[in-house]
């Protein structure tokens, strides 16, 4: 796969394959273009990890879940 004009490996679930896709779907968009997006930014996590947060993030946000404890 590439993205930022590299070539990337990259090993994630494959429930999160599938979210990552799904997710890509809706918002209109290929996936080599959600996974350049999330690794612009990504900060200083490995990208798996970025991407699991994106995922997550996404799921929250449309569960209306905010991610809080109380």
């Amino acid at each position: 796969m590439w993205t930022s004009g590299r070539r990337i490996g990259l090993t994630i679930e494959d429930e999160f394959w599938g979210a990552l896709k799904e997710i890509s779907a809706i918002e209109g968009r290929s996936i080599a273009a959600q996974i350049a997006e999330i690794d612009y930014n990504r900060g200083d996590s490995n990208l798996s990890s970025a991407i699991r947060t994106f995922i997550l993030a996404h799921y929250r946000k449309r569960s209306g879940d905010a991610g809080t404890n109380g």
